[in-house]
């Protein structure tokens, strides 16, 4: 199994990702890992989960949780708009593969990403928890973020509140 906190680069140094925005930050998420984006769907709050996982959603007959990296990034909690999507994810968390619906502000596009144009998040400087952060990428029109999710959901319920992310 490969390391989900390594990037995926392929032999050419490309990465084909899904771009969306949490707040004023691009982010974008490896295209092989994305199932689905969906509207938004009527949430249930889960008394006692972690912040970052607060609530669930019944996905094609399945209950997963919803995550907001606004939490994770420390950054302010908005309403959806008419743009917010949920993009639902498979990733592994304590060696498993689960689903989670990641709420965004917009999904922009599939896109294919340069090795050469990423750096490894800087050692001081940085708003976030660093290893939240698995690299930039530099674009013409600004910063792409890659987030290391494995690590943001592993820490939710030891470190961001709350109890177990399993919902």
């Amino acid at each position: 199994m490969t390391d989900p906190q390594k990037t995926r680069w392929d032999e050419h140094g490309n990465l084909e990702v899904l771009t969306f925005d949490v707040g004023s930050e691009c982010l974008a998420i490896e295209a092989t890992d994305i199932r689905e984006i969906v509207d938004l769907l009527p949430e249930t709050r889960v008394p006692g989960a972690a912040p970052l996982v607060a609530s669930i959603v019944n996905y094609r007959g399945k209950i997963i949780p919803i995550a907001d990296l606004r939490v994770a990034f420390g950054m302010a909690i908005t309403p959806p708009t008419p743009d917010s999507r949920i993009v639902v994810i498979e990733t592994q968390i304590d060696g498993e593969m689960t689903h989670i619906g990641l709420r965004t502000d917009k999904v922009h596009e599939v896109a294919m990403l340069s090795r050469s144009d990423s750096s490894d998040p800087p050692q001081v400087g940085l708003r976030w928890r660093r290893e939240f952060v698995r690299e930039f990428v530099r674009q013409a029109d600004g910063v792409i973020v890659l987030p290391a999710l494995s690590a943001i959901f592993e820490a939710a319920p030891r470190q961001l509140g709350g109890g177990s992310l399993a919902a």
